[in-house]
């Protein structure tokens, strides 16, 4: 570095100043001409640049000279070539003097500096003749850094800027590497060996890094880069001071680039991440800036250097990343917006940092703001279209959630973005079969969508299916193997819903065929209003139905007037139309409803739609022989089954089905004989189901087989013959309609099949009668008047008389109330299928003229009542009785789907038919429910088996509940859409539902509190959905029907005064629900109802009912569905002393409306009191679903029962119950000594008998107690001396309210269920406080008596045998039984049901 001389002084030269020039060159002066001053002065500058600084002789020789070139004549010469000359001359005199510069003067100095520095601007022309002189002066200064000498100038800052702005802006794209190495070292040296870098010096570096002059000038861009790069560790602490001043103090007017820090900031940590060390922690308290806007900046600086593809800024700043991450829950919807764009690069560029993201990329998939939402949606779809293994299972299970979204946008994208990942991954198998495993879900999860209601998802579904799932412009052959392979993948709902997709378009193609039909006919009136009614149903299947009706009306008058429009679209919707022929068809009625000028056309839009929904872009006739084709691959074993991740028998499964779905849309495309060739070997297969699918196609599409191809009908007749002899019920089935569909002679064939059935029934060989029954059964409901008298011979004799009313066999006493299929017993099973045959030969007949549905009303009636049981001998197992019920219901149901069977159905039998919706097996009200929906929602039943649905109110599952309320606002919706003209039709089923509950059973004592609050509960389930809107005043005429109600009488019992009573009461009840859930009921009814007059009198002129018959208790409770509870009445001891704390395993749950039962069976009394557990409405927490064949809920009802007290002698230790481990455990055979049962009551819940009284049996060693309840009574398990004894397997509650009620009992003082054990005491404070009878005793006389020690070693012997049972259902027992019993021990609910009530009997 080149020093300032010790002399004040300028340094003279020797020779009293005389100016010494090189040899040949003359003086230089100004009175030479500018040409002559180059010539010489490149004299000079050669000499100079030969010159080193070991020539100490020419160094003083020349100093004269070099002082002489400084002055003004040089300095502010015009001639730029002069200006070059002397630059060049100066940069050598400072290289030869160094480190002791000739110029000692500051001024000088810095007139010197600022002068070379402007002659460098000289570099920006590298074309110039004179770069190389320009390069050469750039390169001495860089090689000796002059400009150092500069740092003892008190204003070398200004020509350090001046420099840093000229090297900046002469830098371009033509100069060579030396060029910008040079600066750099020019530059770089004056930062790293100065004292600090100014803020004015910074700017002029710093500027270049702003987009708009990066853009600019990119040179300049990459030299500030470069020279930030090599000067990181010097130049740091000046940016880390800088952006302290603007972040943290906001002092903006430190500098020029105040505004643009955030920019700066970015382009630093590009450049390099240690510039901004010390900057970090200051964008954390920015982060948290109460202003908005300033957090979106810094959010938005952040997320670039987050997600920076090289980025380690989030491992490397841990509390930085943390703070950040805190914004995706910003109030800001900008800035929670900006997190969520973020993590798309986040996700991209750095992987590891997924598990952070997920759990806020959770959260802002709920947020309120619908841009959010979407947002996240883009951003995992996004990075899992860049690689799968970017996103896990939860970030997919965000989007698969927003399938649902409120929202359509936000639907759509979820939708699509998922179809888009299932083509990439599943289609095309781009990152092989790991990938495609991992999201195999996707395909079910998108058709499951179309269960929606919404027409929009509906068609989105259908896109999605024809472009990404099965794409309609693959080749036939690969499209097919797509479709085949898909739907043997796809679950029981998938498929459904794509059956159902394709059974929409179905429907629609044969609209607009219906609709061009009609165009064919002569113009009318009814023609044009037949029009209307098409175009409406066509638009309500189109997105947005208010609009798609006006352009379906345009579309219409198009057709009308377009002939050739009308034949393109005739053939698009033709049977027969190929794949190509219908895109060929598209095309052209796209291109003819196509207008040049308009941008937008929403009607074309709307025909597009239609298109897409009709066009058979699928299936034809070759994609059938495809299919068919890829089926006999897998029979013959030669398929990529197991590449494509399925068994070669579900291929054939699924292949069938699949083949048996389209038989159903597209019939025409079967019929080759090559198809029907593969049809006939699947009949042959061993696979039942194969077998049947294969049938039902025949049945479906073989119309034209007996004129057109007689070679397959001799080949089919013969099997169809065996399959309907000894088939299975469902090949059986298939075959006999099958036959009677496709046969000419059917008559012939099906009487073949009939004779030798008929012949063959015998009643002994039940597992031999399943298959005749079903041929018989819907041969006779196919062709009734041929086989007429012999049906009727055969029903009377054999089906009645023979089978029904015979019992050969015992059922399996398990206990259980519902068994797997393959475990009814033969008999039964005969049994149910011989209903079915009754019911089919009387829906063929279709007419009651020889009173034979009179009777068989009448033989399903007595089942019901009988609870299965027709013969009455108990040697059915309640498993089976539930089987019986169930097909007695249904059969009843089934033949009030026609209306001459209807008629005669009296309202006993529809009530009996209808309380099997309270069945007390889980299954039998599961079934009966969905069998009772499809029925209504078809509009095969009349309107008051809706009010059956009420009664769900009582079902003690929440699921169950929740199913009937989703059925009945279906089938309301249903039928207002299709009695438009009567708005309030579904409004009367109200009457139905009064009467159905005024005879209900457990409606026994009317004013009874828990009752009333029950019956409000039922009406309210129905009247809710009712009441949900209130369309043309309905509620005023609901109000008006109820009150036509009060003013007639019961037809089943007019002269009843209590019947009578039961109905008014039944109507205030409901008027008091009307009235305290609708403003408007007091209004006017629009129209005076009309009440059925098979369940209700005419109203009478002289009969005035005006009576209230709620008092003002019940309305009270009605309102509040609280029941006050009397003060109890305690003795002495009942206030002092102290609960018992005995360890137990589970609370106890207090009684408070109704108390549910276990399955056990009542057939005879039991010898243990029934598990009571509580059925609150209000309180849904406690309820669960019930479990198959183990733990079968019952209804049960325990406030209106009279309790019961069994006496036993103190001291003596009860003997615990028979058990066989399971909860729903029953005994044929009741204890010698018990109580013999009751007369059996009529099945359907009659009313409470008075209470038997508990006898002990010392033999049996177990107690038995008395009660009537809902139905017939139960017999309690025997004991069995090999099975384990058990203590209480089921763990059974007394409620406190019983407790109270029981009269006083001389000895022993204490009444104490021992069965209940040590879970009384911690279950209930006060159960375990019990009252003695005997005034005066003392808490220290009580716990000091001998029952007390008795009693206390009694709970802790019961206990420890509690829990060695316990432990052994748990180890020994099966994994159904281990489920029943821990079902028990959770309190799940177990309800009877609605026929049969227990009683908790305390012992």
């Amino acid at each position: 570095m080149m020093e300032f001389p010790q002399q004040p002084q300028q340094q003279r030269p020797a020779g009293d100043g005389k100016i010494i020039y090189p040899l040949g060159v003359k003086e230089i002066t100004d009175k030479i001409s500018n040409d002559e001053v180059v010539k010489r002065l490149k004299l000079v500058v050669k000499t100079y640049m030969d010159m080193d600084q070991d020539s100490e002789e020419e160094k003083q020789q020349y100093l004269a000279l070099a002082l002489h070139l400084a002055s003004e004549f040089f300095l502010r010469n015009p001639n730029k070539d002069v200006r070059l000359l002397v630059a060049c001359c100066l940069a050598d005199i400072f290289r030869i003097y160094a480190p002791e510069a000739p110029y000692t003067s500051h001024d000088k100095l810095k007139e010197i500096f600022l002068f070379i520095t402007r002659q460098l601007k000289g570099l920006e022309d590298t074309k110039s003749p004179q770069f190389n002189r320009y390069f050469y002066l750039l390169e001495n200064l860089a090689w000796v850094k002059s400009y150092n000498i500069c740092f003892e100038l008190e204003d070398c800052n200004e020509i350090f800027i001046q420099l840093f702005k000229t090297l900046f802006s002469v830098i371009n794209n033509s100069h060579n590497q030396k060029v910008q190495m040079h600066m750099l070292d020019l530059m770089s040296s004056i930062i790293m060996e100065g004292d600090g870098v100014t803020q004015e010096l910074l700017d002029t570096i710093l500027i270049n890094l702003i987009p708009a002059h990066k853009n600019l000038n990119k040179q300049a861009y990459d030299l500030a880069k470069t020279l930030l790069k090599r000067t990181v560790q010097t130049i740091e602490t000046c940016i880390a001071s800088f952006f302290n001043q603007v972040l943290v103090m906001g002092k903006s007017s430190v500098s020029d680039l105040s505004e643009h820090v955030f920019d700066l900031i970015q382009e630093l940590f590009a450049i390099d991440p240690l510039l901004l060390v010390s900057v970090m922690p200051q964008l954390e308290f920015k982060l948290k800036s109460n202003d908005g806007e300033e957090r979106l900046a810094v959010v938005k600086l952040l997320a670039k250097l987050f997600g920076a593809k090289d980025s380690e800024l989030a491992t490397q700043n841990r509390p930085l990343w943390q703070c950040f991450l805190g914004r995706f829950n910003d109030i800001h919807v900008p800035v929670r917006l900006e997190c969520v764009k973020f993590a798309s690069h986040s996700l991209m560029n750095h992987p590891d940092l997924a598990k952070d993201l997920t759990d806020f990329l959770k959260v802002r998939s709920h947020d309120p703001e619908e841009a959010i939402r979407h947002d996240v949606i883009v951003t995992i779809i996004n990075a899992g279209k860049k690689d799968l293994n970017l996103v896990n299972d939860q970030l997919l299970g965000f989007v698969r959630e927003r399938m649902l979204d409120k929202r359509w946008r936000v639907r759509k994208e979820a939708m699509m973005g998922l179809a888009q990942l299932y083509k990439k991954y599943c289609l095309h198998h781009e990152a092989g079969k790991e990938s495609a495993l991992k999201i195999s879900w996707i395909k079910d999860k998108l058709l499951h969508i179309y269960y929606q209601n919404s027409i929009d998802d509906k068609l989105l579904v259908e896109k999605i299916f024809a472009q990404n799932m099965v794409p309609h412009s693959l080749e036939t052959e690969e499209k097919m193997k797509c479709l085949y392979y898909l739907y043997a993948c796809l679950d029981t709902n998938a498929v459904k819903a794509l059956n159902e997709m394709w059974k929409c378009q179905n429907m629609l193609r044969g609209l607009v065929r219906e609709l061009l039909d009609l165009h064919k006919l002569p113009t009318s009136e009814a023609n044009t209003s037949a029009m209307f009614g098409k175009l409406m149903t066509i638009a309500k299947n189109l997105p947005d139905p208010g609009k798609a009706q006006d352009f379906m009306k345009k579309f219409n008058q198009v057709l009308g007037e377009d002939e050739k429009l009308r034949l393109q679209l005739e053939q698009l919707i033709s049977p027969t139309c190929s794949c190509k022929q219908a895109e060929q068809c598209v095309r052209e009625i796209t291109r003819k409803l196509t207008f040049p000028k308009q941008p937008t056309n929403p009607f074309l839009e709307m025909v597009k739609f239609l298109l897409e929904r009709i066009a058979p872009v699928h299936i034809d006739s070759e994609a059938i022989s495809a299919l068919v084709k890829l089926l006999n691959k897998s029979v013959e074993g030669t398929a990529d089954d197991d590449d494509e991740g399925v068994t070669p028998d579900t291929a054939i499964r699924a292949g069938l089905e699949l083949l048996k779905v389209l038989s159903f849309t597209h019939p025409t495309a079967f019929h080759s004989a090559e198809t029907y060739e593969s049809l006939l070997q699947c009949l042959k297969m061993e696979d039942d189901k194969v077998a049947e699918a294969a049938i039902q196609i025949f049945r479906n599409t073989g119309q034209k087989i007996e004129t057109e191809l007689p070679q397959i009908r001799s080949t089919l007749i013969p099997i169809l013959h065996q399959k309907a002899k000894r088939g299975t019920p469902h090949q059986a089935k298939q075959a006999v309609h099958c036959i009677h569909a496709i046969f000419h002679n059917k008559e012939v064939q099906l009487a073949q099949i009939f004779e030798p059935l008929s012949r063959s029934l015998n009643a002994d060989v039940p597992e031999q009668l399943i298959t005749p029954l079903v041929s018989l059964g819907h041969i006779s409901m196919l062709a009734p008047d041929q086989f007429a008298s012999p049906m009727k011979s055969i029903v009377a004799n054999f089906i009645v008389k023979d089978l029904l009313m015979n019992d050969r066999s015992v059922g399996n006493k398990n206990g259980r109330l519902w068994t797997a299929d393959d475990e009814v017993s033969p008999e039964v099973l005969a049994k149910v299928h011989a209903i079915k045959l009754l019911v089919r030969w009387l829906l063929g007949m279709k007419n009651n003229q020889s009173k034979s549905a009179n009777s068989t009303l009448r033989l399903l009636s007595a089942m019901l009542v009988s609870e299965g049981d027709l013969t009455e001998q108990k040697k059915i197992s309640k498993s089976d009785m539930s089987r019986l019920r169930l097909a007695a219901g249904s059969a009843i149901m089934k033949l009030a789907q026609e209306p001459c069977y209807h008629e005669i159905i009296t309202p006993e039998q529809f009530q009996l038919c209808g309380l099997v919706i309270n069945d007390e097996c889980y299954q039998v009200r599961q079934i009966f429910a969905q069998k009772l929906h499809v029925a209504l929602v078809k509009l095969l039943l009349p309107l008051e088996y809706m009010a059956v649905f009420a009664l769900c109110a009582k079902d003690p599952v929440k699921e169950r509940r929740a199913h009937a309320r989703q059925c009945l606002l279906k089938n309301i919706s249903v039928r207002r859409e299709y009695i438009k003209q009567n708005p309030m039709a579904h409004e009367y089923v109200v009457p139905y539902m009064i009467h159905l509950l005024a005879h209900d059973p457990d409606l026994t004592k009317p004013q009874d509190l828990e009752q009333l609050r029950d019956v409000k509960e039922c009406l309210w389930f129905m009247l809710e959905v009712l009441m949900t809107k209130n369309e043309n005043n309905s509620h005023s005429f609901l109000r008006k029907m109820v009150e036509n109600i009060k003013q007639t009488k019961d037809v089943q019992a007019p002269d009843d005064p209590k019947a009578n009573e039961k109905l008014y009461i039944v109507c205030d009840v409901a008027l008091f629900v009307i009235a305290n859930k609708s403003t408007s009921c007091h209004l006017d009814s629009p129209k005076d109802p009309v009440l059925p007059s098979n369940f209700f009198t005419p109203p009478d002129k002289d009969f005035i009912n005006d009576k209230e018959y709620l008092s003002p208790e019940a309305k009270l409770v009605l309102q509040t569905g609280k029941i006050q509870q009397p003060p109890k009445q305690t003795g002495v001891l009942g206030a002092v002393n102290k609960p018992l704390t005995v360890a137990v395993r589970r609370p106890y749950i207090k009684t408070t409306t109704s108390d549910t039962g276990s399955n056990a069976s009542t057939n005879s009394q039991p010898n243990s009191p029934a598990t009571n557990k509580s059925r609150d409405v209000s309180s849904e927490a406690s309820e669960t679903g019930a479990r198959e064949n183990e733990e079968n809920p019952v209804i049960t009802k325990a406030g209106s029962v009279k309790k019961e007290e069994a006496a036993q002698p103190s001291g003596k230790k009860r003997a615990a119950p028979a058990s066989d481990g399971t909860e729903n455990s029953v005994s044929s055979n009741p204890s010698a000594g018990s109580q013999p049962p009751a007369n059996k009551p009529r099945r359907g819940r009659p009313p409470k008998n008075a209470a038997g009284v508990a006898t002990p049996d010392k033999e049996a060693g177990a107690t038995t107690g008395g009660g009537v309840g809902r139905g017939r009574k139960r017999a309690a398990p025997a004991q069995d001396p090999d099975s384990t004894a058990s203590a209480d397997p089921i763990g059974v509650k007394t409620p406190k309210q019983q407790k109270e009620a029981e009269p006083k009992r001389a000895t022993p003082q204490r009444q104490i269920d021992l069965q209940r054990s040590v879970r009384v005491a911690q279950r209930d404070q006060q159960a375990s406080q019990k009252t003695y009878e005997s005034e005066g005793e003392t808490e220290r006389e009580v716990e000091s008596s001998p029952e007390y020690v008795l009693w206390l070693t009694q709970l802790q012997e019961q206990q420890e045998e509690e829990e060695a049972l316990d432990r052994w259902l748990r180890g020994a027992a099966g994994p159904k039984q281990r489920e029943s019993t821990h079902a028990a021990e959770q309190g799940e609910p177990s309800v009877k049901r609605r026929c049969v009530k227990t009683r908790t009997v305390r012992q």
